[in-house]
C-alpha cells in the first residue's frame, strides 16, 4: 500500500494505491471508516484503487476465487494505517501537475477479425465481431476495435527546500505479467516507483514517494498483435515498461512550475445500475453443466467456468450500487470508479473535464467489473460475456461517465 495525504489548511485530501487485482467496496469501506476513526479524513476525500497486477492476494470474488476473510481483515487495517501514518508525515511542500507520453506501450486488445478468426463465445454462440487477445500475426486479423491513450498525467510533489517529495501518475495499461507461478509482484507498477524514486534522487534522508494508478485500461494491454512475441526472461519486460514510464515522468518533471497555493475539493455519488443476470433457461442449463463438471473432473472448461459465474450471478440482486469519486487538486483532476473502464470512456472524460489535466482512475473504491460502451457491448468479445467480472447493465458506461463529468465541472 502506498499512500499521499495533502492538505491546504482547509481541505484533506488521501489517495491510496493498493498493489492488488481488485478489491471489494466492503473492504474500502471499512479501512475508509478506520481513517475517519483516526484522522479529520473523511470517506468521500479518500480514493482508494487498485493498481491491478494480476500477481497478488483475492481482494475481491470473481471467477474461481474468493477472498479469504482473514487476508482481507489484514488489508483493511494496512490500507487504514499506511494513510493514517501518511497523515502524521505531513510536512510543508509545493504541488504541481503535468504529463509525459508514451504511445508504443500500450495496445487496444480487442480486434475486428474475419469471421474463421473468431471462436464461439462460452454458450457455443457465434454472434462476436471482435476477439480479445488473438493470435499475434493471425491472417484473420482486420483492426483494433477501439483506441488508445498515450497520455501520463501526473502529480508532483517537492519539499520547501526543492528536493522531490512525491508523485501520483496515471497510465491506461492493463498490467505487464511475466511473472513465474506463484509469484506475488507489484508489476511494472512497482517497477516504475523503484525507478522513478532512484531518478528523482530519493535517499535515507530524503524520501521520494511514487505511485501509478491504472488509468482507463478495460481494453488496453502491452502486446502488439501485428508483431511477432519476442523472448523475454521473467520480469524483464515489466521492468521495460516500468522504466520507460518513468522516465517518462522523470522528463516533464523538468519543465514543472511550483506553487504553495494549493486548491483542494472532492465529490462523490453512489449510482444504483442494474445487473445483467442468467434468465431461468440459461440457469438452468448453467446448473446442469456446473453440476456435471463437480461430479467429474472439476472446473475446468472456458463453458463450466462461465456456467460457474451464471449460477453465482443468479444470487446477485437486480441493482448493484457503484460509488464514484471525483477529485481536484489545482488544475489536476480525477475521476475514480470501480471499474475495468474502456479506453473511449477515459478519453471522453479528459476532454470533458474544465480542469488542464484528468485522470480516470479505475478499480477505486470497489470493483463492479468491466465497463465497455454501449457500442463495444454490441461489439461482444471476452470483456462483454456475462460474468461477476461483467455484469453492469449494457447502458452502465453512459450513465457512469455522464454523472462523472458533472461531477468534474461541479469541481471547476
Amino acid at each position: 500500500v502506498r499512500s499521499l495525504v495533502l492538505d491546504n489548511g482547509e481541505t484533506q485530501i488521501a489517495l491510496v494505491l493498493v498493489d492488488s487485482c481488485m478489491i471489494h467496496q466492503d473492504v474500502c469501506d471499512d479501512a475508509k471508516a478506520w481513517i475517519q476513526a483516526g484522522s479529520p479524513l473523511t470517506p468521500e476525500r479518500v480514493c482508494i484503487a487498485a493498481t491491478h497486477t494480476h500477481s497478488a492476494p483475492c481482494g475481491a470474488p470473481v471467477f474461481q476465487n474468493s477472498p479469504d476473510r482473514e487476508y482481507t481483515a489484514f488489508l483493511e487495517s494496512r490500507i487504514a494505517q499506511c494513510v493514517l501514518q501518511a497523515h502524521e508525515a505531513l510536512e510543508p511542500a509545493e504541488a504541481a501537475w503535468g504529463a509525459g507520453s508514451l504511445p508504443d506501450e500500450v495496445f487496444n486488445r480487442r480486434w475486428f477479425m474475419e469471421p474463421e478468426g473468431i471462436a464461439p463465445d462460452p454458450w457455443g454462440e457465434t454472434n462476436d465481431r471482435v476477439r480479445m487477445n488473438p493470435p499475434r500475426q493471425s491472417s484473420h486479423l482486420i483492426e483494433p476495435a477501439g483506441p488508445t491513450d498515450l497520455e501520463i498525467p501526473f502529480l508532483a510533489l517537492r519539499r520547501a527546500d526543492g528536493s522531490p517529495l512525491a508523485v501520483f501518475a496515471n497510465y491506461a495499461l492493463h498490467y505487464v505479467g511475466g511473472i513465474p507461478a506463484e509469484t506475488v509482484s507489484a508489476d511494472y507498477f512497482g517497477v516504475f516507483a523503484d525507478r522513478l524514486e532512484a531518478m528523482l534522487g530519493a535517499d535515507d534522508e530524503r524520501p521520494v514517494l511514487a505511485m501509478l494508478s491504472n488509468g482507463a485500461s478495460g481494453d488496453i494491454n502491452n502486446i502488439d498483435f501485428t508483431a511477432p512475441a519476442p523472448s523475454h526472461a521473467p520480469y524483464e519486460k515489466m521492468g521495460i515498461v516500468g522504466e520507460k514510464v518513468a522516465r517518462e515522468v522523470h522528463a516533464a518533471w523538468q519543465d514543472l512550475r511550483f506553487t504553495s497555493d494549493l486548491a483542494l475539493d472532492a465529490v462523490s455519488t453512489t449510482l444504483t445500475l442494474g445487473t445483467r443476470r442468467p434468465d431461468t433457461e440459461a440457469l438452468a442449463e448453467a446448473q446442469s453443466i456446473v453440476h456435471a463438471a463437480e461430479a467429474g473432473d472439476g472446473i475446468r472448461s472456458l463453458q463450466e467456468i462461465y456456467a460457474w459465474e451464471s449460477a453465482k450471478l443468479a444470487s446477485y440482486p437486480e441493482a448493484v450500487s457503484v460509488p464514484l469519486q471525483a477529485l481536484k487538486i489545482g488544475d489536476l483532476a480525477m475521476a475514480a470508479t470501480p471499474c475495468e473502464v474502456f479506453v473511449e470512456i477515459g478519453l471522453a472524460l479528459k476532454q470533458a473535464a474544465p480542469q488542464a489535466y484528468c485522470m480516470p482512475i479505475g478499480l477505486a473504491n470497489g470493483y463492479n467489473g468491466y465497463l465497455p460502451t454501449r457500442e463495444q457491448h454490441a461489439l461482444g468479445g471476452y470483456e462483454t460475456w456475462r460474468a461477476r467480472s461483467s455484469c453492469l447493465e449494457v447502458g452502465a458506461a453512459e450513465v457512469i461517465q455522464d454523472t462523472l463529468e458533472r461531477m468534474l465541472r461541479r469541481l471547476a
